[in-house]
């Protein structure tokens, strides 16, 4: 395997690892995470249960995606990245004195308008990342993998073992 594969499988994990850790950080407490998403006043009141569960479970389950590099997995979390950053402009640019919660109720205590600046570089740099592994599939014509084709390849390998049984 060349190297230009391994720093693809790299990227890809590395984004992907941060995307499960960050999402489930956030679902071990859901009510601490909506009430940041309380504090930045995009999210009606009776719904932000609801999106402080939904969302980091699609985080995880774009990150577990991007793991077995299955398609779509990859468009979600450029989708989640740009809700990210313009959430983060947003915050920024109207001065909310409040924490990115990026990685759920741990950064509670971090100080709050000073950690928008460098959560929005990081998002910044996850984004480049993400057009590294599209241009590094375009270029290579590497396809991700069909849900429907894993599906069907993990029920092949149960049944062979079970044929053998």
């Amino acid at each position: 395997m060349s190297i230009s594969n391994w720093l693809y499988k790299l990227c890809r994990w590395v984004l992907a690892g941060v995307f499960i850790y960050a999402g489930f950080s956030k679902l071990v407490e859901p009510g601490a995470f909506a009430a940041l998403l309380e504090a930045y006043g995009v999210v009606p009141a009776s719904l932000l249960l609801p999106v402080a569960i939904f969302l980091p479970a699609l985080e995880v389950a774009a990150g577990l995606g991007l793991v077995f590099d299955i398609e779509g997995s990859l468009a979600l979390i450029a989708g989640l990245l740009g809700l990210f950053v313009s959430m983060l402009i947003y915050a920024i640019w109207i001065g909310l004195d409040v924490d990115c919660g990026c990685f759920g109720s741990e950064e509670l205590t971090a100080a709050a308008l000073h950690s928008l600046r460098p959560a929005l570089y990081r998002d910044l740099f996850m984004l480049a990342d993400v057009v590294f592994l599209y241009v590094w599939r375009r270029c290579t014509a590497t396809r991700p993998v069909e849900a429907r084709q894993l599906v069907d390849k993990l029920l092949n390998k149960r049944r062979t073992k079970d044929a053998y049984v």
